[in-house]
């Protein structure tokens, strides 16, 4: 039997949809999108056309797209782009829950002498935008996770980006997590970079986006040709492409309805775990999270043995195994949330292909394992 899914922020599988619009770019359709030929302009057209849709969904226009190979070369050009282009102002500001794709460039720089303020967060798992204030003096870059990955609790993005500006600072932020999920505006937000990744919305893997706006000065991480205005040189993976501007516009389409759906189910999910499991505690605040995203810690277990005991569902904890011994979820610990509990943290996510019988079955699963650990 196979497992019940519950790891969508991990990454989501193809819609049918997608499938079927990438297959002739796979198949018949092999033309470089930059040859002047007929097979190359159908290709340049199907790329055009798949970044019209992008931009739909972010609200920005089409060429302030870059087609990336994911979110994490997304943020890679973000970050160390704007850095090589803001050379005058060596400090950055992030938060001290960022996701890797982030947090490894902002420390790079700082190992290149650059100096990094890191925001904590309150007990909810958000950042403060008073602490911002000061530490935003000065600096070249603010780069913000939007929903993170593991609480799916949603930052104030657009009130630090109002910080920012008053600074003199660019902002970027990684929306890996959000775009297909929440609605999202990069002019509401006042964000002048933001990361895509496609397979978190239904698109494949190895492909993403950054939205640049107009005029903000950036340098490529890669040398070659002219791709992607300069910024991304290397030919355009057209299959991937379409695929990321079709799920984009299906996101876009049925958004409000999969919100409401993924966030009634999530609700029961926990109500039958909070029901099943004394001392159950969630993780982040309650009401601004992305609404497929349940974190929830179990008390006196860990959280990797529990899935362990369930193996009818394929889910996350978060932790991180060093020399055989488990590491809490840094993201948990931020929160104020002893090492010792945080190790009992799950991470249930839903997706448009999750049933009300998968939530049943999982909240029983996951009760029963529970109960074998603590007898």
């Amino acid at each position: 039997m196979r497992p019940i899914y519950l790891d969508h922020n991990a990454t989501t599988p193809l819609l049918p949809e997608v499938l079927d619009a990438m297959l002739p770019w796979l198949r018949e359709h092999f033309g470089n999108p930059s040859s002047g030929h007929a097979y190359g302009r159908r290709a340049r057209e199907a790329v055009d056309q798949a970044r019209a849709r992008v931009a739909a969904l972010l609200g920005c226009a089409a060429d302030e797209l870059v087609f990336t190979s994911g979110g994490t070369e997304a943020s890679n050009l973000a970050i160390r782009g704007v850095a090589a282009a803001r050379p005058g102002r060596r400090r950055l500001v992030t938060t001290a829950i960022e996701h890797p794709a982030t947090a490894r460039p902002c420390a790079w720089l700082e190992g290149q002498g650059w100096s990094v303020a890191r925001l904590g967060v309150d007990a909810g798992g958000r950042v403060r935008p008073d602490d911002a204030r000061e530490a935003l003096r000065g600096a070249a870059l603010l780069t913000v996770i939007h929903a993170h990955n593991e609480t799916g609790v949603i930052q104030p993005v657009d009130e630090l980006a109002a910080l920012a500006r008053e600074a003199g600072a660019l902002v970027h932020a990684d929306a890996a997590q959000s775009l297909g999920k929440l609605p999202i505006d990069v002019a509401a937000l006042g964000v002048d970079l933001l990361s895509v990744a496609g397979h978190k919305l239904h698109a494949p893997t190895g492909v993403g986006a950054l939205y640049v706006r107009r005029g903000v000065a950036l340098e490529p991480l890669l040398l070659g040709a002219g791709h992607e205005r300069g910024l991304r040189p290397g030919t355009e993976n057209v299959a991937a492409i379409v695929g990321l501007g079709v799920a984009c516009e299906l996101a876009g389409r049925d958004l409000e309805r999969v919100a409401a759906r993924t966030r009634a189910l999530r609700d029961r999910l926990h109500q039958l775990l909070a029901a099943g499991v004394p001392g159950l505690a969630l993780n982040g605040d309650r009401q601004r999270r992305l609404p497929n995203t349940l974190s929830v810690r179990l008390p006196g277990v860990s959280g990797a043995a529990v899935l362990a005991g369930a193996p009818e569902i394929a889910a996350s904890t978060g932790s991180a195994c060093h020399d055989g011994h488990e590491v809490a979820p840094a993201a948990i610990v931020a929160m104020g949330v002893a090492p010792s509990d945080a190790l009992g943290t799950v991470r249930l996510t839903l997706g448009r292909g999750t049933t009300d019988d998968d939530i049943s079955e999982a909240a029983a699963a996951l009760v029963r394992a529970h109960a074998a650990l603590v007898r």
